[in-house]
Order: structure tokens, then C-alpha cells, then sequence
């Protein structure tokens, strides 16, 4: 079929595949809104899951649904070697702009209290030259959010935002992509201020979407976090969705898929949404007409799985140092169940505590989630010696631990990329 008209490129069609099946969590923040336009608090959301549900798309999602509300709207992506400081006064400046406030002077004032907060990004002392510049065409406004402790300048950021949406009965909301990956005091600071604007019943919330461990972050940094936040996993899609997402896009083209096409690809997506979208593309090329058949699914596999080796895997596999990739082919292999532990697994003992078991494609029984020690047997060496390879690999947002003592792969299907790689 033509590739020009390919619904699955990236950024074709006018709703992407990954947003399919998401209509839970539209209608939930739908209702957020409607509760805070009308006075009443709410808690801000976090979205957790792996690499590839889509959880950047929902996230764009729920914002057009704050823009469509007349809400103030920023959005950044959050970076290991980034504070919170500089690229949150960013999303402050357009949410702010957003509102449209008619009283300019007032307007003038919260910005100018923005840009206070973000020059304490510069260390005190800092030559002119090293000083960052927000960009704010206001005069910086002294003793508010210019602390220089964070959590005490996010609060009193949060509540002059507020209080200017307020004014003209609309609120602001903040959405944090790769939400884990902020600094420690900066999660702090946000939980603080997140638990004081829920307080006083300013209209503001924070959307973050992360990795699994996300609300173990939030929980290890405040203890009352949980009450902070409405968390919603973000996960594959059921099948019905998954086919939606396939069919949808292609229906608009005239095209159709058999029954048949649609079980080959669901065993080969699993129905996660990113996998949907990159094994379209590739089978909308390839395949000659419509309908689509079940070997024009097996004729593009082994191209799709190709891109997704170098683009997909691949990139993130490079970023390891061979250390660290020896840590994780240990965990692919140690992901395998053995017959013994299956059968002990079927009388419920044996390794059922690390975590549930499925088969992938090739009839290989995994783990999602494998315990350090089975790696540390894996590689025949001692728990402890392998710590900095794990952490640096949870830095780098390649494992997890959604529990002490258990990791898992942020990736789906990374231990069978592994598997069969050389």
C-alpha cells in the first residue's frame, strides 16, 4: 500500500494508536477539571508505566483537554542532570500568559515573582555572564519564592499562581513528563507544595507520568504523598482496544485487516501501544492490498523487529557500559523460568515471590521481576558487588525496583531483545 498515506508513520492521523483505549483516565481528568472550576480540591495525578504505553501521549492529551477548559498550561520533561528551578519557571511564564488575567498589573507582579524564582537557579556570587535570563519581560519582584530554598519558594510560587487563575475563575496545571527523574529536594519541595495548594483549595495541579517506581519516589521523599496523589497505572491495552488502535488508522484509509491478521499481530505487540504503531508501519508497507492477511504480519516482522533493534533497543542498550550490560543479560537469563520452578510455581511456592511469570513470543516462561541475588548467581559474583552497575542503570532508566530486593526492565521485551542478541 502507499507509503505516503501510511497512518502509522510518526505523527500521522488525526488521534495516534498509542491514545487508544485511554478514555478511563480522559473522562477522570474531565471531571478534575469540572471539580476545581467549580471550588472544590483535588488531588494531582501521576501516570506510571513502562517505555512504550504511551504514556507521553496521554500526557499531551490531558493537557489539550486543561487548554480546551480555558486553564493556564505548562510542560516540561524532567532530566537527571537538570533542577527543578529553570525549566519549571518556563512552564510557569506560558501557563501564566495562558490565563489571560485582564489586569496587567497583576499579571506583571506574578511574573515578576517568577522570574525571581528561576534566577536562584544561579549560585550566589555568579558572574553576569553565567547568570541564566528566564526571558520574562517583567522586573524580577524581591522577598517572594526568591528563597533560595526550594521548598519554601515552590510554595509561595504555587499559591501566587493560584490565587492570580482564581481571579478569573480558571486554574493551572503543570505536566511533568519523566517525573522520576527529578532531584530528590525537588521532589520534596513539589510534594510540599502540591500538599499546601490541596490545603488552601488554590486552583493548581501537577500531572507527572514516570517509570513504575514512580510513587515509591513520591512516598520515599514526603510520607503523606499518597494522599497527594491519584496514581493510575498506564498499561498494554486489552485486545479490543489493541485492535481499535490498528484498525482505526487504517479504516480511515479504506483499509481493513482479517481476523486472522489481527490474533498474529496482538501476539506479536502484546498490545503495547508503541509496538502497535511501529509493526503497522512496517506491515502497511509492506503488505500489497486490503485486506491485510496474517502473512503480510509474518513478511514485515522481521523488518519491524530490525528498526526496533537499532531504534528501540538498540539506542538504549548503547548507553550501557559493558558492565552494565553484562548486569543486564544476567537479567534476561534470570527472568527465564525453569521447568523446576514452574512446577513449583503451580503449588504456590518456589520463586513465586519474585514476581508473576508469562511466555513471550518464542515460548520462553519470564519473569517481569527477578531478584538481585538470582543476577548475583547469574554472573557468579557476591549481591554487593554488582550495586553500582544496578544503580547506575536505574539512573539511567533502564531497570527498575518496584520493590526491595526486585528489579525489572523499563522496556518491554528487552530481555528477549537481549536473548537473541550475540
Amino acid at each position: 500500500m502507499d507509503p505516503i498515506t501510511n497512518p502509522y508513520a510518526p505523527g500521522a492521523g488525526q488521534r495516534p494508536p498509542e491514545l487508544a483505549g485511554r478514555d478511563e483516565q480522559l473522562r477522570t481528568f474531565d471531571v478534575v477539571l469540572e471539580r476545581i472550576a467549580r471550588g472544590r480540591s483535588e488531588r494531582s495525578i501521576v501516570l506510571t508505566g513502562l517505555r512504550g504505553v504511551g504514556k507521553t501521549v496521554l500526557l499531551n492529551a490531558l493537557r489539550s483537554s486543561a487548554v480546551r477548559a480555558d486553564w493556564g498550561t505548562g510542560k516540561f520533561e524532567a532530566r537527571p542532570d537538570q533542577r527543578l528551578r529553570r525549566p519549571l519557571a518556563a512552564a510557569a511564564h506560558q501557563a501564566v500568559r495562558e490565563l489571560g488575567h485582564p489586569r496587567c498589573d497583576e499579571v506583571d507582579q506574578v511574573l515578576g515573582i517568577i522570574k525571581a524564582f528561576a534566577l536562584r537557579e544561579s549560585p550566589n556570587g555568579a558572574k553576569l555572564r553565567d547568570r541564566w535570563q528566564p526571558g520574562i519581560d517583567a522586573p524580577a519582584v524581591s522577598g517572594r519564592a526568591d528563597s533560595g530554598d526550594i521548598e519554601i519558594d515552590l510554595v509561595e510560587l504555587f499559591t501566587d499562581i493560584g490565587g492570580l487563575a482564581a481571579d478569573v475563575g480558571k486554574g493551572v496545571a503543570f505536566f511533568i513528563d519523566e517525573m522520576q527523574d527529578l532531584d530528590a529536594e525537588d521532589v520534596s519541595a513539589l510534594c510540599a507544595a502540591c500538599h499546601e495548594i490541596s490545603q488552601s483549595g488554590l486552583p493548581v495541579i501537577v500531572v507527572g507520568a514516570g517509570l513504575p517506581h514512580l510513587p515509591a519516589v513520591l512516598s520515599a521523599s514526603k510520607s503523606y504523598s499518597e494522599r497527594l496523589f491519584r496514581y493510575s497505572r498506564i498499561d498494554r491495552l486489552p485486545r479490543d482496544a489493541a485492535d481499535h488502535a490498528l484498525v482505526g488508522p487504517a479504516s480511515e484509509e479504506g483499509c481493513d485487516f482479517t481476523p486472522e491478521a489481527l490474533d498474529e499481530m496482538y501476539a506479536v505487540t502484546a498490545g503495547y501501544p508503541y509496538f502497535i504503531q511501529a509493526y503497522g508501519k512496517v506491515v502497511w508497507d509492506v503488505a500489497p492490498t486490503s485486506p491485510v492477511t496474517a502473512q503480510d504480519i509474518r513478511v514485515a516482522v522481521p523488518e519491524a523487529e530490525s528498526e526496533l533493534a537499532v531504534g528501540f533497543f538498540g539506542s538504549r542498550f548503547e548507553r550501557a557500559t559493558p558492565a552494565e550490560r553484562e548486569y543486564l543479560r544476567a537479567m534476561a537469563d534470570a527472568a527465564i523460568v525453569n521447568p523446576v520452578e514452574a512446577q513449583a510455581d503451580s503449588h504456590g511456592d518456589g520463586a513465586a515471590e519474585a514476581g508473576p511469570a508469562a511466555y513471550d513470543r518464542d515460548g520462553v516462561q519470564e519473569r517481569e521481576a527477578v531478584p538481585t541475588s538470582a543476577v548475583a548467581d547469574v554472573l557468579g559474583r557476591k549481591p554487593q558487588s554488582l550495586s553500582p552497575a544496578r544503580d547506575a542503570l536505574i539512573k539511567k532508566g533502564l531497570i527498575y525496583s518496584g520493590e526491595r530486593g526486585l528489579i525489572a526492565f523499563t522496556v518491554p521485551h528487552f530481555g528477549r531483545y537481549l536473548r537473541t542478541q550475540s
